[in-house]
């Protein structure tokens, strides 16, 4: 006689699948992590002319430690001035977005205008910025730091360039770690995804002919490991220079 299951037994069953669930997405969002000590100095003006990737007046460049071979491109920090007469009144915290590489200077002391030097974990941060944390006049300021998750409205964006037989995308508005360790390309007509190489930063290009179908990306998180697929991010007309909005994003 075959066993009968109960009401009360769906209902169990049920809440456990929908707390298990739960956990494993809960498990992939991004944590913030501890305060870290450092060092931040400014580029440019107070307009912000210069700054890279679409992220407005709140980016930092990275000391090479920091921006692990571009694989930290997009990531965000917060970071307070400490210790310091320079540090704005009642120690402000902003939250700046890793745009760029701030290349060692190999002809300078690391203590001494050398502030990227490896092993330095250091933050050249756009002129507003810095501004929110400390006075300019000082040029640079002890802080401390620590990663966040990045808090995007929307989706991710893909930024499109190259020709009819490669492919460079640069993808923008990334939430959670904001970061990519990997991503593919699939077209409407290519029937497989298709692994991307990474090129710098949050770029990836892939070498095909990807022209005339419909094209979804499947992108992993540095930081967290989760993949998500976005589908027909662009239509099949889609053209280089142009950038692409999809409706998925990390957490």
């Amino acid at each position: 006689m075959a066993a009968s299951i109960q009401p009360w037994n769906l209902t169990f069953l049920f809440i456990t699948i929908s707390f298990s669930v739960m956990m494993i997405m809960e498990s992939t969002a991004f944590q913030t992590k501890p305060w870290s000590y450092s060092h931040a100095t400014f580029y440019g003006d107070e307009t912000g002319r210069g700054n890279y990737g679409g992220y407005g007046l709140a980016t930092a460049a990275l000391s090479s430690t920091l921006y692990k071979n571009g694989f930290a491109c997009g990531s965000c920090f917060q970071i307070k001035c400490t210790n310091s007469k320079w540090c704005n009144p009642g120690t402000p915290y902003t939250t700046v977005t890793a745009t760029n590489l701030c290349p060692p200077n190999w002809y300078q002391d690391s203590n001494n205008g050398g502030w990227c030097n490896p092993p330095r974990n250091h933050f050249d941060m756009a002129k507003p910025a810095f501004m929110k944390i400390a006075q300019w006049k000082a040029g640079i300021v002890p802080v401390m730091y620590r990663r966040v998750p990045c808090a995007r409205k929307g989706g991710m964006n893909f930024s499109f360039q190259g020709n009819g037989y490669w492919l460079l995308v640069y993808v923008m508005n990334v939430g959670g770690g904001g970061d990519i360790s990997q991503m593919w390309v699939k077209g409407s007509k290519t029937g497989k995804w298709i692994s991307m190489s990474h090129n710098w930063g949050a770029s990836y290009q892939a070498f095909a002919v990807l022209g005339g179908q419909a094209l979804s990306f499947k992108i992993t998180s540095y930081s967290t490991k989760e993949t998500i697929i976005a589908y027909n991010v662009a239509p099949p007309n889609w053209s280089t220079g142009m950038t692409y909005k999809c409706s998925v994003n990390f957490r």
